[in-house]
């Protein structure tokens, strides 16, 4: 006849095994082969109907509250397995969101969009502010603020898009041909110090591989009192370094000619061709890269700034330029050519925003 003390022991061992158990598995075998219908406690229950009434009393309490016991122990157990292993799922599928992707889960950043991302960061790094002008420009803006003369090749039907439509002084609007006519509308709106930087396309009548209808510039636009071809040179030697993410660039200064500058020059920047390849910032090569000059006097005087208060310096360069010489590739034409394949090759994740302090590229 079984006893209080071997319900004692068998709860003992019926506890010690649910503790031991590793999976679900292992648990409902425990629970089918102790509370099945041929389970250890079930066969103890069919064994009431042969006792006392006292006995049955006593024994069937004692046979509950083992029952009992053991199932709430199994379903405590079945539910701290399960929280373990929904931890470790977790654990295991969890993503660092600081981390950059393996690839570009939204799509992917134009180069284009890119460099002007990195001339932004930059120059806004060295005090410049953003300015922006719309695609579609008066021809004072665009020439006759720039000192261009009346007969200037730029104006003529072979290099310039022209609207058909004629404004209230009978000057038809043009689609720029540079972004020059922000600095203008900038130092119309707004008096000495400026510094500013504006990016943007423009439209010109060229189509081969290094040149587009359609292309981007940035321009650079310092007016203050003091301004020199020194500290013009500084700055661009600063931003292409920062650019080419080079230790160091050998920048040579050409005399040129633009309407709008005074002096002027074309700027090389040292290279090596050797190879087959073109590294900046090594080597005995040069490679134009950029225009640039102390503004024309009469462009201050056409933007009401008095030029024997205030002088300044501009550049410009071509951003597909830029973004070719740095990202190796090799016709201006396919950054417009809208082929995904090229932009899958080329493209940039959305999540790395270009930054001085962990590289602009």
């Amino acid at each position: 006849m079984t006893t209080n003390t071997d319900l004692e022991e068998l709860e003992r061992t019926l506890l010690a095994r649910v503790a031991a158990a590793n999976d679900e598995a292992a648990l409902e075998a425990l629970r089918v082969e102790a509370l099945g219908k041929q389970g250890s406690i079930s066969a103890l229950m069919k064994n009431l109907g042969a006792m006392s009434p006292d006995e049955r009393k006593t024994f069937g309490a004692a046979l509950n509250v083992l029952k009992d016991k053991v199932t709430e122990e199994i379903v405590t157990k079945k539910a701290a397995m399960a929280e373990a292993a929904l931890d470790r799922q977790l654990q295991a599928e969890a993503v660092d969101v600081t981390l950059p992707p393996v690839r570009p889960r939204l799509g992917a950043i134009h180069p284009v969009s890119q460099v002007m991302e990195e001339m932004a960061a930059i120059f806004g790094e060295m005090g410049f502010a953003v300015e922006e002008g719309p695609d579609i420009e008066t021809d004072f803006n665009n020439f006759t603020a720039l000192n261009f003369p009346k007969n200037h090749p730029a104006r003529e039907l072979q290099d310039t898009f022209f609207l058909n439509a004629r404004d209230e002084q009978g000057e038809r609007k043009v689609l720029r041909t540079h972004t020059s006519p922000v600095q203008v509308r900038t130092m119309l709106r707004q008096k000495p110090p400026i510094r500013m930087i504006c990016m943007g396309r423009t439209f010109r009548k060229d189509w081969d591989a290094t040149h587009t209808p359609m292309f981007h510039q940035i321009e650079g636009l310092v007016i203050d009192e003091t301004t020199s071809m020194a500290d013009l040179k500084s700055v661009l030697t600063a931003a292409l370094k920062a650019y080419f993410e080079v230790d160091d660039v050998k920048l040579r200064f050409r005399p040129h000619h633009f309407p709008f500058t005074e002096p002027s020059a074309e700027v090389d920047v040292g290279c090596d061709r050797s190879g087959g390849t073109l590294k900046i910032g090594t080597g005995d090569d040069w490679l134009e890269i950029l225009g640039s000059g102390m503004v024309h006097p009469n462009v201050l005087k056409n933007c009401g700034i008095d030029p024997e208060k205030y002088q300044g310096y501009a550049f410009g360069m071509g951003i597909d330029r830029l973004a070719m010489l740095k990202y190796g590739m090799p016709d201006l034409r396919d950054l417009f050519a809208n082929d995904t394949r090229w932009l899958k090759h080329y493209g940039f994740s959305p999540f790395l925003l270009p930054g001085l302090a962990q590289g602009v590229g």
